[in-house]
């Protein structure tokens, strides 16, 4: 491992499992090499009675784990004519010759299962291990988008046929943003203790700007009891979960004007587009998101939005005037019902002791008129405009579900 790519299989494939009733007790990540490879995967069949490796099956000189494994299990590799059809399948369909180094990918240990690749070339494998208690190897492309929907499709109903007695697991997480972590326990530990008496268990995980609850409980009664650990914190605190499990706040806002009729314009200076990239990325945003402006510099926030010379010169570009005529340009020039405008020092230099590095100034604009709020982000550049960001969309979620969507 040389850390260049970063590692997402293991919380996809363990959360995956987890929800199944699979809880995965190690992982590791080694090097390509094949001493690594066989250590790694030898000391898991040690352990485990379900070991599934990711990575490796490709046809090049670094993908070792196939034969590696067929070593390993004292299995011959064989070519598999089904394999073969496919891959010659495969290039015939794009219009490209098959390179024979591709074949190598059709090479099955004997006794084998083939899982096909309907999104690429290398097929997955199911070997059964050991003449004792029934432990079984899965062998899983690297690539996620061949990965994942080769687990959901083939892995998961062989994971049901073969592993079929597995305890009931129930894994509810709920995402919430605008009250820390620490707060956060405080408020809700408490009233869930006689859930934790049975079995309940909860879990935090903080990121800046927002902090995921999770809920895990095993057994009968687990549905119970997490669906009323759910119902309990969400009339303890009614406004800050903003979603469940992999909800993402841009989403929940786009759904939110969506519903409501209502359009979205924004204008960013400090938080350089952020804000707009992220409601871009929500498929659908085109029916709600209009357009917005990113005024860097003091020119455009003039040309563009309408910011007075006089309010710049006597307040600066980082100020409640400001940032109130930014919003209420947005909304005027987009001819939206809302406008999020943005102005602040991200640093690390250009504070002042009257305005910090850090100091943000966020406005809401509406028919009823504009609100401006001040915040301190005193993080890295990075992170300042995705807290910044997150500020100005979990207040306009917030007013949305107050108003029920009215401007």
């Amino acid at each position: 491992m040389v850390g260049r790519v970063l590692n997402r299989h293991q919380q996809w494939l363990c959360r995956q499992l987890a929800d199944r009733g699979l809880v995965v007790a190690r992982q590791v990540a080694v090097s390509d090499t094949a001493e690594d490879i066989r250590t790694a995967v030898a000391e898991s069949l040690q352990r485990a009675q379900l070991v599934i490796t990711t990575g490796g099956l490709g046809p090049t000189s670094d993908d070792r784990t196939r034969e590696v494994v067929a070593d390993l299990l004292e299995l011959s590799l064989v070519e598999d004519s089904g394999v073969i059809a496919k891959l010659e399948a495969w290039f015939r369909s794009r219009n490209r010759v098959m390179p024979d180094t591709v074949r190598l990918q059709a090479q099955v240990p004997r006794e084998a299962t083939v899982l096909p690749n309907g999104h690429g070339t290398a097929p997955g494998l199911v070997i059964p291990v050991g003449a004792g208690p029934e432990a079984w190897l899965i062998m899983l492309p690297g690539p996620p988008r061949e990965l994942h929907p080769m687990f959901l499709d083939q892995v998961v109903p062989w994971l049901d046929a073969h592993l079929p007695t597995r305890p009931v697991q129930v894994v509810r997480t709920l995402r919430s943003t605008g009250v820390p972590e620490s707060v956060m326990q405080e408020r809700i530990a408490p009233p869930l203790a006689h859930l934790v008496e049975r079995g309940l268990d909860i879990g935090y995980c903080a990121r800046p700007g927002e902090v995921d609850v999770r809920f895990t409980c095993s057994g009968p009664d687990a549905p119970a009891i997490v669906a009323s650990a759910e119902a309990r914190v969400r009339s303890l605190l009614p406004e800050d979960f903003y979603g469940e499990e992999d909800d993402l706040l841009e989403a929940v806002v786009v759904r939110a004007l969506a519903a409501s009729g209502r359009t979205l314009a924004v204008a960013e200076s400090c938080t350089g587009g952020h804000l707009a990239n992220r409601i871009t990325d929500v498929p659908g945003a085109s029916e709600v998101f209009v357009g917005g402006a990113v005024t860097y510099s003091n020119v455009p926030k003039q040309s563009l939005l309408g910011v007075g010379t006089d309010s710049l010169a006597a307040h600066g570009a980082v100020s409640e005037t400001v940032v109130r005529e930014m919003a209420a340009g947005a909304r005027d020039r987009f001819g939206t019902d809302f406008a999020l405008a943005t102005t602040g020092i991200a640093g690390p230099g250009g504070g002042t002791d009257t305005k910090p590095v850090g100091t943000v100034f966020i406005a809401l604009a509406a028919a009823d008129g504009v609100e401006v709020v001040q915040q301190r982000n005193a993080y890295d550049r990075e992170t300042f405009k995705h807290v910044t960001s997150q500020q100005a969309l979990d207040w306009l979620r917030r007013r949305l579900r107050a108003s029920g969507g009215r401007s």
